[in-house]
């Protein structure tokens, strides 16, 4: 690879990891874990966890939790070397299957915690609300009422078939 061509490898991937860790930010889930998925999704082949520290200039720990979060989301996977101890990473080989369900799946948590306060709130507010003429607190009762049906529907949504077509589950 020439030169000029080697410099416009490293800024491509330099700016699509960047990219990476800001939509994961804008979800949510953390910067470090975009960059070190786009920063895997890049690599050909497995990329030791040394490798991807001195690469993307983060320390161990932000890198290891980064790692075990796709792992558990199902978007990477741990390789294993005979003779080497150190731990190497890779993305799983449908990555596009994967990241779809592991979307599906963090939406699906959130939605359950969300749903878990909602109805908490909704048992705490209904008790109050017995008998109570206070129109503040028959307001927030109708809102925390549709806040569930909503999440109702969305997490209806989530467990479709069409959803798990989609996915790559169906």
């Amino acid at each position: 690879m020439t030169p000029r061509a080697e410099h416009a490898a490293r800024d491509v991937r330099r700016r699509l990891i960047e990219a990476g860790g800001s939509a994961a930010q804008d979800l949510g889930v953390g910067r470090v874990l975009g960059q070190v998925l786009v920063y895997l999704y890049l690599a050909d082949g497995d990329s030791a966890m040394e490798r991807i520290e001195k690469d993307l200039g983060l320390s161990k720990a932000s890198v290891s939790i980064a790692a075990r979060q796709l792992e558990q989301l199902g978007l990477v996977r741990r390789a294993c070397k005979p003779g080497d101890r150190r731990s190497h990473y890779r993305t799983v080989d449908d990555i596009g299957t994967a990241l779809r369900a592991g979307l599906v799946r963090f939406v699906r948590g959130k939605m359950d915690a969300l749903g878990g306060e909602l109805d908490a709130a909704y048992a705490q507010l209904q008790g109050e609300a017995r008998g109570a003429s206070d129109p503040e607190l028959r307001f927030l009762v109708g809102r925390v009422k549709r806040a569930k049906v909503l999440r109702d529907r969305a997490s209806w949504v989530l467990g479709s078939p069409l959803v798990k077509i989609l996915v790559g589950r169906g």
